[in-house]
């Protein structure tokens, strides 16, 4: 027997509590990330996201079949199936490989340190290269980055 949780306002039902309360805060007033453009409020990074790269101009997942490309994974893998039916085998609870996608030009790369020195030569004021000195966010394994903390690699520099 499946038993679902009911989100009251919009009537939505879900399979699990914390996919519920994952939902719930849609519809909260406070809003933990500001677009920097037009100020608009998110609930969580995937939203902002989608909602910057459009302004922003950034797409960067394109696809190896056709002349698109696409703000979101999700949106590309939706093209190869609708329009290429061309379905991803993914196995149960299988994930994907990270990208790293720069959101200021939309330069792409699945290895840290590229993304890291991307960032640091071509923009080096960004919020995203300081968010590269957190553990949690960066890890770099196969570089000369590897061997050093991320608290000691060298800060962006006024010219």
């Amino acid at each position: 027997m499946c038993f679902y949780i009911v989100c009251r306002v919009w009537l939505k039902a879900f399979s699990l509590q914390r996919l519920l309360n994952r939902h719930m805060k849609c519809h909260s007033e406070n809003k933990r990330y500001l677009c920097t453009f037009c100020g608009k409020g998110f609930n969580d990074t995937f939203n902002l996201k989608r909602h910057t790269r459009t302004p922003t101009g950034v797409r960067p997942y394109k696809c190896s079949l056709c002349e698109k490309s696409f703000t979101l994974r999700c949106s590309l893998e939706s093209n190869c199936l609708k329009v290429h039916s061309l379905q991803h085998q993914y196995a149960d609870k299988e994930r994907r490989a990270k990208m790293y996608v720069c959101e200021e030009c939309g330069h792409t790369t699945c290895e840290p340190e590229v993304h890291y020195i991307h960032l640091k030569e071509n923009h080096p004021y960004s919020l995203a290269l300081l968010k590269c000195y957190d553990k949690r966010h960066f890890k770099f394994t196969n570089s000369q980055f590897a061997n050093n903390s991320l608290g000691q690699l060298p800060m962006p520099v006024h010219n």
